[in-house]
């Protein structure tokens, strides 16, 4: 297994996105810290009934480790603690991927400013920036600690997109660009130990959440096509996971230091699939079909 011996926080676990990604880390053989709110004793806000010990025994069974910590992002000292606790117990960390999101609840489509709520405005925005950068904090000094390591921050949208692309209100159109930056920024802090820093977006990716809106399971997701056709450029949220396995493994991740990618693109350049076999490429497909007319870009991309 192509990371056999490596140590990774995935924070931001419990489900979508960081479930996916802490899977496939440990598909690859990775022992993956999986951190969140939801336990099977205690819920968090979102009143959902996924759990991190859930995706710990995910990681384990696909021939990983996992191992479940309850950690709220928001608060320095669990997350100093945690960092602790993996110095202790690993005493290294190669990859870190900062998912941690819980927004879904919080944003209004199309509002303007003034229209939003505003308290629900500002925990978005905390719960987006603050947490990664608190992560960040207390969680890269151990990872430079050894050259290679791999900082990912998970976003919805690639650089280039968000650029020109009013992402429903200003908050959440905050939130996501902010994640692209941070990632560039944090490459330049990185460089010089040996580690690289890069953002990575997901498609339209097949939640738990988004599978119960359409009324479909992963198994029967292509039935949602039928109300919304383009529902057929979705992904597993084991996609964008194979995607961060890729990058982990690869000798010469360091060329993408600071780099905006998605999980389409980065399967282009590897070669691997969707649990479907499907390679889905949702940014690509955006700026093709969706906006024809728009100038393609030095890319290629529309």
């Amino acid at each position: 297994m192509m990371l056999r011996g490596k140590i990774a926080l995935v924070a931001g676990a419990t489900r979508g996105g960081g479930r996916g990604i802490a899977a496939e880390l440990g598909a690859a053989g990775a022992t993956v810290y999986v951190t969140g709110r939801t336990t099977r004793t205690r819920q968090s806000d979102y009143a959902r009934p996924e759990t991190i010990e859930e995706t710990a025994e995910l990681v384990t069974n696909l021939g990983g480790e996992g191992i479940s910590v309850q950690v709220d992002h928001l608060q320095p000292a669990e997350v100093k603690a945690l960092v602790e606790r993996i110095r202790q117990e690993q005493g290294r960390l190669d990859i870190l991927v900062n998912d941690i999101w819980g927004g879904e609840n919080l944003f209004e489509w199309n509002k303007p400013v003034w229209d939003h709520d505003l308290d629900n405005g500002l925990k978005l925005l905390r719960l987006a920036i603050d947490t990664h950068l608190i992560t960040a904090h207390h969680a890269l000094p151990l990872m430079i600690e050894n050259p290679g390591g791999l900082l990912v921050e998970v976003t919805d949208g690639t650089a280039e997109y968000n650029a020109d692309h009013y992402r429903l209100s200003p908050f959440y159109d905050l939130a996501k660009v902010a994640a692209n930056r941070m990632a560039w920024a944090h490459a330049k802090d990185l460089e010089p130990h040996g580690a690289t820093a890069l953002s990575i977006t997901p498609g339209w990716m097949r939640s738990e959440m988004m599978l119960e809106h359409f009324n479909v399971t992963e198994a029967t997701w292509r039935d949602a096509a039928r109300d919304q056709p383009h529902f057929v450029i979705s992904e597993s949220p084991r996609f964008v996971g194979r995607a961060i396995a890729a990058l982990a493994a690869d000798p010469n991740k360091a060329r993408w230091n600071g780099q905006s990618l998605s999980s389409g693109g980065v399967a282009k350049d590897y070669g691997f699939t969707d649990i479907d076999g499907s390679r889905p490429d949702c940014w690509r497909y955006m700026r093709e079909v969706m906006e024809p007319d728009k100038p393609a870009d030095a890319t290629g991309y529309r």
